[in-house]
C-alpha cells in the first residue's frame, strides 16, 4: 500500500503521481491509496472481500461530509483474481487497485488507513500519516 496525490490503474499496472508521502494538509488534500494485492496461485478464482477504512489516532472512524450527510471514510468491495492464459502454474497474480478522495482533516493529528481482507487484518496492512500543524496567521507589521 502507498499514499499518493493521485493513482490509477491502466493495463493492469499502477500509475502513481506524488507517491510515498506521510504528512499532508492542513486543509483539503487529495489522497489516493494505491494497493497491489498479491494473490497466491492456490487462491486464484476465489472471491476476496476487502474493506479499506480511515481511523484517527484513537482508532475511531474518520467521518467526512458526503452527498447523503456525514459518512465514514471507507471503501469496501470484492475482487477475484483469475489465471491468465499461458501463465506458469504456481505464479502469484497481482491485482492493482486505487482508492481516492479529497480529505479535509484537522491539523496536527495522526490517521491510519486499515485494510481488511475477508475480515482479517495485519500490521503490514496499515498505512499511517499525519496532518501538519496549522500555520500561524501573520501578525501586524512592527511600527518603526
Amino acid at each position: 500500500m502507498m499514499l499518493a496525490d493521485h493513482a490509477q490503474v491502466a493495463d493492469g499496472k499502477l500509475f502513481i503521481s506524488g507517491g510515498g508521502w506521510s504528512s499532508c494538509g492542513p486543509g483539503p488534500t487529495p489522497c489516493a491509496v494505491a494497493v497491489l494485492f498479491h494473490v497466491p496461485w492456490q487462491h486464484t478464482n476465489e472471491k476476496v472481500s476487502f474493506l479499506l477504512r480511515l481511523v484517527d489516532e484513537d482508532g475511531h472512524a474518520v467521518v467526512q461530509p458526503g452527498p447523503q450527510g456525514p459518512q465514514p471514510v471507507q471503501v469496501n468491495g470484492q475482487f477475484e483474481a483469475g489465471r491468465p492464459p499461458g501463465i506458469t502454474p504456481g505464479s502469484e497474480i497481482g491485482v492493482p487497485m486505487t482508492f481516492g478522495s479529497v480529505l479535509n482533516l484537522p491539523p496536527g493529528h495522526r490517521y491510519t488507513w486499515i485494510l481488511e481482507l475477508d475480515g482479517q487484518t495485519d500490521d503490514d496492512w496499515h498505512l499511517s500519516f499525519a496532518t501538519r500543524a496549522a500555520q500561524a496567521a501573520p501578525g501586524p507589521e512592527p511600527a518603526e
